[in-house]
């Protein structure tokens, strides 16, 4: 027996090898691509902090990421892309759990629970019980709105300016039980943070119970939660918030912000496994925003996850990506993140027909910027940017805006944006 698991070790090693062996010299044979990092002859040296913001100063994290040579990637508000650490965790998960399911899958759960779900929790600067996994910021909005506990004819407040992910719960609640959805119309771009909130304070009624809204919009403008939450608290109404778009770009602490609940994709900005995400829901407020999921719950057990098997290789790959950008700090990230950005909008501000639209800093994401070129379909432009300069961007048609979305991260160059800014010159619609 002992020479058979012997020998079935020996070739599930040798047909791993001869798969990665025949992937890697496919990869190879292609044009313009390489094989995966984990199969580079000199590994890279563990990840230091940069020492400034520049390209040079951030060269040695770009090399971590495994995107093709040639190709520019500027839509991480859309999904974000992980360094190889963190693909190399997924399978390295993947292959625990195959090899041995019973043990590699308690081992996985482990390191979520030792490890993931407090790592989460000291990133925002909560407890760990407040935190619960979920697979991308989607699910976590759908669970804190439903979980809110409304009647028919209760009132909840969110803007005109909410991602599809924010609103959908919304008109669920409304068509299943009744419950007021009033959208607040909030201008893009709008001119300070004190606008949002007297915006947001005179639309309350007598039957009003919470506001909703992102803590960054699709166009990357910044909602001031501190504000709107103690706005929210001072009229005895919960505050939920959006924050797929905020969080990895800097430092949130979620206590500080005193928002109610808070949910987000770790897959952008964080540069997580795609599929990963969370729910935050402040202790104080479990007894009004409950589980969907267990009929015991309680507030000391809220049970707020939801449960059956999870996806535990891509889970546990997290703590590799907050280990990734704990290393490389949140503060430095956010400088790496404007520095980029400035530099686009600099190079957008000196081209004729081109109006950007994306606020001061002090109420625009450190690394989003919409822009509109007079003639040139947003649209249009997605596939133009494809095509002419191998450089990945998105649209922003909405809003009243036929813009172009722009969302630069550590890993991007400003060898790529002057790219980017000659294409968008020349282009046409």
């Amino acid at each position: 027996m002992a020479r058979d698991d012997n020998h079935s070790a020996s070739e599930f090693s040798r047909r791993s090898f001869l798969k990665a062996s025949a992937a890697g010299a496919a990869l190879t044979a292609l044009p313009g691509c390489r094989p995966p990092a984990e199969e580079a002859p000199d590994p890279l040296p563990p990840l230091t902090a940069p020492e400034g913001d520049d390209d040079a100063s951030w060269s040695h994290v770009r090399d971590r990421f495994i995107l093709e040579p040639g190709v520019a990637y500027m839509n991480n508000s859309s999904l974000g892309m992980p360094p190889g650490e963190v693909v190399r965790a997924v399978s390295d998960g993947y292959e625990s759990i195959s090899r041995e399911p019973l043990h590699g899958k308690h081992d996985l759960q482990e390191l979520i629970a030792e490890r993931v779900v407090p790592g989460l929790a000291d990133y925002f600067g909560v407890e760990a019980s407040e935190i619960a996994l979920t697979r991308n910021a989607t699910e976590g909005l759908h669970l804190q709105a439903v979980g809110v506990a409304l009647d028919a004819g209760d009132e909840v407040l969110i803007t005109t300016q909410e991602h599809p992910a924010g609103l959908k719960p919304w008109m669920f609640r409304q068509e299943r039980h009744g419950v007021r959805v009033t959208e607040v119309f909030i201008p893009s771009p709008f001119e300070s943070g004190a606008e949002v909130v007297e915006r947001m304070e005179a639309a309350i009624t007598p039957r009003t119970k919470a506001i909703a809204f992102c803590h960054a919009t699709r166009g990357g403008h910044l909602y001031p939660v501190r504000a709107l939450a103690e706005m929210a608290h001072r009229r005895g109404l919960l505050c939920l918030v959006d924050g797929a778009q905020a969080v990895g770009q800097k430092p949130i602490d979620l206590r500080e912000l005193g928002c109610d609940a808070y949910s987000a994709s770790v897959h952008k900005w964080m540069l997580g496994p795609v599929g990963t995400g969370f729910m935050y829901v402040r202790e104080e407020a479990r007894d009004r925003i409950r589980t969907s999921f267990e009929a015991g719950a309680t507030v000391q057990a809220p049970g707020l996850a939801p449960g059956g098997t999870a996806d535990f290789p891509l889970r546990a790959a997290v703590a590799t990506a907050l280990d990734f950008t704990n290393t490389l700090g949140l503060e430095r990230i956010e400088r790496r993140c404007r520095y980029l950005s400035d530099y686009l909008k600099a190079g957008l501000a000196e081209m004729e027909g081109v109006t950007v639209l994306s606020g001061t800093n002090e109420v625009s994401s450190p690394g989003g910027t919409i822009f509109e070129k007079a003639g040139l379909d947003a649209l249009a432009a997605v596939p133009i940017m494809e095509e002419r300069i191998r450089t990945h961007i998105d649209e922003h048609q909405r809003d009243g805006h036929n813009a172009i979305r722009i969302s630069t991260h550590v890993y991007n160059t400003t060898g790529e944006i002057d790219r980017l800014l000659d294409a968008v010159e020349t282009a046409e619609g």
